[in-house]
């Protein structure tokens, strides 16, 4: 079923809460409450795979908040993308730190990036529900005084198994290099402050292998809390492409600059809706 009937669907048959299961409201106060009230904190999991960015999480991924996602993801309850994505803005709002909307805004816009499912996912599923959610989560920035926008940037440019039931060695291997920036992607993103979001962090390993995916098409290694990107950009809709302005001088390197560059103005950071409660900070 696509996408929109699923939604016509949900306003016309209420059913019963996927948090809990109470009828008769797809989301009852009490579950409504729990994504409303979270606490956004940094979270790192254990180990922590190298390259992973800071993350912030909304909520511990448990009972109520695990089968709101799954019902969301899974089951195709989209009337809860509303309030799955006002939790994603609170944690990317706390992973912005001071200055989330006023003086720091000058130095370009908050540009979520989501983390890709596999097609064959998308398919099975009937839409993306990370990029469902993220496209709220930036409408609820913009509102809050915070210049924001999704950009769809990464693919799969290999396939990958099912994470499920592996390790974080095997989730990490799994991962590896399977994801990479489109063509034309890094002028999306110049000048902004990067924001990688998913739904859920376990290992890290898929947020850790979107950030590496992101440096490579910068041609940057990676350093704990290392800038991106640094660059001019205009402001526009997710659709329409923005670039940074050229610009002379010297690379990191030293050697002449001969193009444009394309570097994030500042270190690229990670956002999610729930994390295991033990990798909260």
């Amino acid at each position: 079923m696509r996408g929109w009937m699923r939604d016509l669907t949900d306003l016309a048959l209420p059913t019963e809460c996927g948090g809990c299961g109470s009828p008769p409201a797809v989301l009852c106060a009490r579950c409504r409450a729990l994504l409303e009230r979270a606490e956004p904190r940094r979270v790192r999991p254990v180990p922590e795979p190298p390259g992973l960015p800071a993350v912030y999480a909304a909520a511990p991924y448990a009972r109520e908040v695990r089968a709101l996602l799954l019902a969301h993801k899974e089951r195709g309850a989209l009337a809860l993308t509303g309030a799955l994505g006002a939790a994603l803005a609170g944690a990317v709002w706390a992973g912005l730190g001071p200055g989330r909307g006023g003086a720091e805004s000058r130095a370009g816009p908050v540009i979520l990036v989501p983390v890709p499912s596999a097609r064959r996912a998308v398919r099975r599923r009937g839409h993306d529900p990370v990029r469902r959610m993220a496209v709220v989560a930036a409408g609820r920035l913009r509102r809050a005084g915070v210049p924001a926008r999704v950009a769809g940037v990464l693919r799969q440019r290999r396939p990958v198994v099912d994470q499920a039931g592996l390790d974080a060695r095997r989730r990490r291997e799994n991962l590896a290099g399977a994801l990479e920036v489109r063509a034309g992607g890094a002028q999306l993103l110049a000048g902004g402050r990067i924001v990688l979001v998913d739904d859920l962090i376990t290992t890290g390993a898929s947020l850790a292998e979107a950030a590496r995916a992101l440096r490579a098409a910068a041609g940057t290694r990676w350093e704990p809390d290392m800038p991106v990107y640094r660059g001019a950009t205009r402001e526009g809709r997710e659709e329409r492409q923005t670039g940074p302005r050229a610009q002379r001088g010297k690379s990191v390197h030293g050697a002449p600059e001969k193009g444009t560059v394309n570097i994030i103005g500042s270190a690229v950071r990670a956002a999610v809706i729930a994390a295991p409660r033990d990798s909260f900070e």
